[in-house]
């Protein structure tokens, strides 16, 4: 027999054992025989490269690391669906697809289980797996092709010698609940952090950019659609559509059923309700569909959902505790969010010590207490909830709790606490000295419309701040090569490069400077118009919020947060450090703008597609230094659309507008113009 042969009948006899083992639940050999024909395989494979296919087994077992996921967009939407929590809204239902079907007797319906699970698009060309993408936001997703091809019970090949041209399988990736358990022991035996819920831990798992962590994670599939076909006769109805996908190798549920009429919607509901806890996997509910493939179509869609399916939710799982305290967690951005401390409860497959209150207003709302007993809800959320107190065992008349009176200051580096007028939520005003910030402050810091420190990444800035190297901004212009050198991953030339990348960073503008700081609401524009204002750091930091106010599109919000940042003394001892470090710029900047009588100045652009010589962020800095300003919508009050090759809905929109629309070459006409004028 032949490498060729003998390969061909390696695979075939894998997927063969693959479905056996995680489809039918019937294995035929041992793992040990398993083992040795994936073995043989791998080493024919890699012994004659030209043997090689997308569809072999051996490529379950995942590759190197992407940079990122490519988008996808859908042959047809992957809509939601829309919900119902009750009999009579299941009621409701069946009657709207009866009358608009002018049907006087029962529908018959496809019902099956709602997978608590991350929702995909599978497709096959002429038999062939050759494509993956998650749902995203309905219309494009992300390509997990890599990844999916780990899924043991994915098939890589459909069966049949006459396979469709082309078929989009929709489908659910999740994890099994002994899989779920078992990737958490592992987890522990690491001392690693362990997964919330199994659905997390799927989610997770698929959208790892290295897939050989995927591979490692026994995720599986189940089909319960079909997106689109060609080359292949369509049976009349979703469910017998079910049994064509089983036919082809294609995993799906065992626990779905064909009724029919209310009574029988409601009758498997309260039977797959009464399985739930024994089933393999998790579920939140289950989804009726008209099972009519014609009808379905009839009946057609509403907004973003078919009118021919409903899911219907299981109860919200909920139990009773008592609420010990209340705690804040502060996040990366400075907001301090309440976090309710319970007594442990067992509620929704898991015990719960801690749930988020998300806010101020929402404990108002709730009217929670600490001491009082609440009802805690958790159905198959990764995040659990506080509905509400039970006033009837509340004791006595028990304190309000008042975050702002509670933690004036911040509990992690005592900076104050503030609140905008506009906004629910209470944050931490020490940006740049924070611990709980210090990551995302370098990161926004060193940004490349920042300080534009190249080679200071994410993972660098985890090892310098986990490792009390780099408190605050001030501390990258006092670190030595030996520090760096010390470091994981870190060579003496990389350190180098990156001091100097650090060194060169100390000259800047006014601008990039009040950027890089981090000011909550203060992004490049803003940061450009105060530079141009004021001229000079220290006008800013005196400025009162009515003097902040002269300054253009700085309204009382804007205003309110550059008052609180420069009042903080953490923030202002930082600025003094890193001006002591010998960051500097030129004062005055931008005191002189444009004159009115330029041809850019004080026009609206927006930029769209890719320009033949100039990048998005040249043509940006060309717009501002002639007196323009670069806006991300197209509105009534845009000026110029600057359209490139591939511009998308922005150039429908100035057409729609009448907005005025020219490539690059007329604007740097219009530039030239513009520097004429000067």
């Amino acid at each position: 027999m032949s490498a060729s042969q003998r390969v061909l009948e390696l695979r075939e006899q894998i997927e063969q054992h693959n479905r056996q083992y995680y489809v039918l639940d019937a294995p035929l050999i041992p793992d040990a025989e398993y083992d040795r024909l994936f073995r043989e395989l791998q080493a024919l494979e890699a012994a004659n490269p030209q043997l090689a296919s997308a569809d072999s087994p051996t490529q379950r077992v995942g590759a190197a690391p992407q940079a990122e996921f490519k988008s996808v967009a859908h042959r047809t939407p992957m809509l939601s669906l829309n919900n119902a929590f009750s009999a009579d809204e299941v009621e409701a239902f069946d009657r709207r697809a009866r009358e608009a079907l002018a049907v006087a007797g029962e529908i018959d319906y496809a019902a099956e289980p709602k997978f608590d699970g991350l929702a995909v698009g599978l497709t096959y060309e002429n038999g062939i797996f050759t494509r993956g993408a998650t749902r995203g936001d309905g219309f494009t997703g992300e390509d997990v092709t890599v990844n999916l091809r780990t899924l043991a019970n994915l098939p890589l090949r459909l069966n049949g010698k006459a396979p469709p041209r082309l078929l989009e399988v929709r489908g659910e990736v999740l994890m099994l609940r002994s899989d779920f358990s078992r990737l958490n022991s592992r987890q522990r035996e690491r001392g690693e952090k362990e997964f919330v819920n199994p659905r997390n831990a799927a989610a997770g798992s698929l959208r790892q950019l290295d897939s050989r962590i995927t591979a490692q994670r026994s995720l599986r599939f189940f089909a319960y659609g079909i997106g689109v076909s060609e080359g292949i006769d369509l049976p009349p109805s979703h469910f017998a559509a079910l049994d064509l996908l089983v036919a082809l190798g294609l995993p799906v549920a065992a626990e779905r059923r064909r009724v029919s009429g209310l009574a029988g919607l409601l009758g498997f509901y309260a039977q797959l309700g009464a399985k739930r806890a024994a089933l393999p996997y998790d579920i939140d509910g289950v989804v009726y569909k008209v099972d009519s493939l014609e009808a379905q179509e009839r009946l057609g869609f509403v907004s973003r959902a078919p009118r021919f399916a409903i899911a219907h939710k299981f109860p919200a799982e909920e139990a009773v505790t008592e609420l010990l305290g209340i705690d804040v967690q502060v996040g990366r951005t400075g907001a301090l969010t309440p976090v309710a401390r319970l007594a442990p409860i067992f509620v929704g497959g898991v015990t719960v010590t801690n749930a988020t209150l998300h806010n101020q207003g929402e404990i108002d709302r709730k009217d929670l207490r600490i001491g009082d007993t609440v009802i805690v809800r958790r159905a198959g959320d990764v995040i659990p909830e506080v509905v509400g107190p039970l006033l009837d065992r509340r004791p006595g008349d028990l304190p309000r709790f008042n975050l702002l009176a509670r933690y004036p200051t911040c509990p992690v580096c005592g900076s104050h606490v503030v609140r905008a007028d506009d906004e629910a939520v209470a944050r931490c005003s020490g940006g740049l000295y924070c611990p709980a910030q210090r990551k995302q402050a370098l990161l926004h810091f060193a940004s490349r419309r920042a300080m534009d420190i190249e080679g200071l990444g994410d993972k660098l800035v985890d090892q310098l701040v986990d490792g009390d190297i780099v408190r605050t901004p001030a501390d990258l212009y006092k670190m030595g090569l030996l520090a760096l050198s010390n470091l994981e991953r870190m060579a003496e030339k990389s350190a180098t490069n990156l001091l100097a990348a650090i060194d060169r960073s100390r000259q800047t503008t006014l601008s990039r400077f009040i950027y890089a700081l981090g000011i909550r609401n203060v992004g490049e524009t803003t940061a450009k118009d105060l530079a141009r204002h004021f001229g000079r750091l220290d006008s800013i930091l005196a400025a009162s919020e009515e003097e902040l106010m002269q300054v253009a599109d700085v309204g009382p919000v804007v205003a309110q947060c550059l008052r609180q940042f420069c009042a903080e003394p953490h923030n202002v001892e930082v600025i003094a450090q890193l001006r002591a470090a010998g960051v500097a710029w030129s004062e005055g900047e931008g005191r002189s703008p444009a004159p009115a009588a330029s041809a850019a100045a004080g026009k609206v652009f927006v930029l769209t597609g890719t320009m033949p010589s100039l990048s998005r962020e040249q043509a940006k800095e060309l717009i501002d230094a002639a007196g323009g300003k670069v806006s991300g919508s197209v509105s009534k009050k845009t000026d110029y659309v600057v359209a490139g090759s591939e511009a998308g809905s922005k150039l429908d929109k100035a057409q729609e507008l009448g907005v005025t629309v020219i490539n690059e070459a007329q604007l740097r006409i219009l530039l030239e113009r513009a520097t004429d004028h000067e």
